[in-house]
Order: structure tokens, then sequence, then C-alpha cells
């Protein structure tokens, strides 16, 4: 059996889902896309090839081995985007709670079977129909769940709109130990500079009391301000537009110590090494087309 642990972000990583690439089922159709930056790339003809981002996600694959993490894979379906396991469910504590995601992708669930059966039933939650949450909105830090929201009366008419005040509340009175601290977040179906798809589009904490953090992604200034001031300035990365687009905040902690990065954040790498963290740089530009980087495609189990 599988004994869950997840107490935050950043405890020494013991076992993890990641996503496959294999039999991605090729470029969708506009009208078929989740997010505004896979259409971009769509209309541009810069959609990722299927072969370079299986060579993305294996050399992920290769640094987890190297830290001695326990890897876990989805079962291939065939012609099916499975890259982004954190949407499907998360881990907090002892409980594995199942995502209420798009109903397009209900099958991603299903192909992690194997290590669902590891899993004590009793500690496998699904939510109710009405609560819509993806992994990509809720972080674990210590006393704290930290939860991406919208709660606008349009929340609907969004594609990019993924988890909503029902799933808040669902999350507050499962975890009642916990504080459950929410935010709203900026939505844009069509211009992907102006849309935080999940929090960790914005945000991310790292280390012990450090964090990445873009202002425009949060819709209500305070809120912002309250991530600021709780962690500290001086332990804040800021990234700009661009870096948000580029998707920074999204990267992945092995420990408090190791952190896996894109080889293009030069700013925020050389930031990161020179409060002494350990990056492992990969190439993961092309994933990132779909607006999902590093901490999308993983799904951790167990921590320290």
């Amino acid at each position: 059996m599988l004994a869950l642990n997840i107490k935050n972000e950043t405890s020494r990583l013991r076992a993890v889902v990641l996503g496959i690439a294999k039999s991605n089922g090729g470029i969708p159709k506009v009208a078929d896309c989740y997010d505004p930056k896979s259409i971009q790339h769509v209309l541009a003809g810069t959609y990722p090839e299927e072969s370079a981002m299986i060579v993305e996600m294996e050399a992920v694959a290769v640094i987890l081995k190297k830290y001695d993490v326990q890897v876990f894979r989805p079962n291939i379906i065939e012609n099916y985007n499975q890259i982004f396991s954190r949407d499907i469910a998360f881990v907090i504590q002892d409980k594995f709670v199942k995502a209420n995601i798009l109903p397009d992708r209900d099958q991603e669930i299903e192909a992690i079977h194997s290590v669902i059966s590891k899993i004590n039933p009793a500690n496998i939650i699904k939510l109710p129909e009405e609560c819509h949450v993806e992994g990509g909105d809720v972080m674990p830090w210590n006393e704290y769940i930290f939860v991406g929201t919208y709660s606008g009366e349009d929340y609907a008419e969004y594609i990019t709109a993924r988890t909503n005040v029902a799933a808040v509340q669902a999350i507050t009175a499962l975890f009642p130990e916990r504080i459950v601290k929410s935010f709203e977040l900026r939505k844009h179906n069509t211009i992907a500079t102006e849309n935080a798809l999940h929090l960790d589009c914005c945000f991310q904490p790292i280390g012990r009391d450090k964090a990445i953090l873009h202002k425009n992604g949060f819709l209500v200034e305070k809120e912002y301000e309250w991530l600021l001031n709780y962690f500290g300035k001086d332990n804040v990365f800021e990234i700009d537009k661009e870096e948000m687009f580029s998707m920074n905040s999204n990267i992945f902690s092995i420990s408090e110590e190791v952190i896996i990065s894109e080889k293009k954040f030069t700013r925020l790498n050389t930031w990161l090494r020179g409060n002494g963290f350990i990056v492992e740089e990969v190439a993961y530009a092309e994933i990132a087309k779909q607006e999902g980087l590093l901490r999308c495609s993983t799904m951790p189990l167990v921590r320290d």
C-alpha cells in the first residue's frame, strides 16, 4: 500500500505520478483546446510535436530517479493528452482527492488505476459533482491550504475557470485543522498573458520560506499583498507578464533544496542558485505551449 503524505510543496519527495506524452493525440482543433495558449500555438502552426514532448518528459523522469523518487506513469490511452497529471487529483496529508475536471478529460483518472489501487480506499475522496477543482489550484503549505478560484457570476463563460467556490468550501470542510485561504485569479479565454489558468501559473512556494509570484495573476490586489507580506518581499521572486506566460512559477520542488526548472528561465534560475538552491535544468518549452509546465505534469503522492 502507498502511505500518502503531503503536507506542503517542498518537503523531500518520495513518490510521484509523472504524466506521459506518448500517443498524445496530435494537434487539436481550436474548438477542442482548453486554454488560450494552446489556441495561440494551434493557430500559429507551432503546437508542440509529440516526439519533442516525449523527450522533455523523459528527461524529468531521469532527474526524479536520480534523487531516488518512485515514479509512477499513467497507462497510455491511445490518442489522448495525459501530460498534466496534476489536474486530475491531488493529495493533502493522507487523502487522495479526485478532481472534478473538464468532462472531456475524465478518462485520465482511469489511466492511473494502478496507483489508486495501492491507496487505502478510506482515504480516496470524490467531491460532490457541483465542486469544480483541479490540482493546479490547490497548494498545501504547512498550516495552510492555498486555493486558486474564480467566483464571478460569469464563471460558466470561462473555460479557463477551473476551481469554483463550492470546491473551496468542500476542501475547507475536509480539512478543518488547516486554514484554507482562497485567491481570486484573473481569467481570460483568449489572451494567455491575461490568464492565470491555475494558482500555480502565478504563484508557488519554494524552499522553506520563499515564493515565486506574479501580481497581475490575482484579481484582488490585497490577496496578492497578503502573500507578499506572508513570505516577505526579500523572499519573493516577482515575475513579469512574459515570465508568467512562459510559466516561470510552474517549476517543481524535489526538496527544500532541489528544484527542477526550465533551462530558459535564466533570471529565475540565477536567483534560485543565488539563494542556495540546487537547480536541475531541463528543456520543457514545448510542453509549456499548452499552458502547463513542471508542476502541472507531476502529482506528488509522498513527501517526508
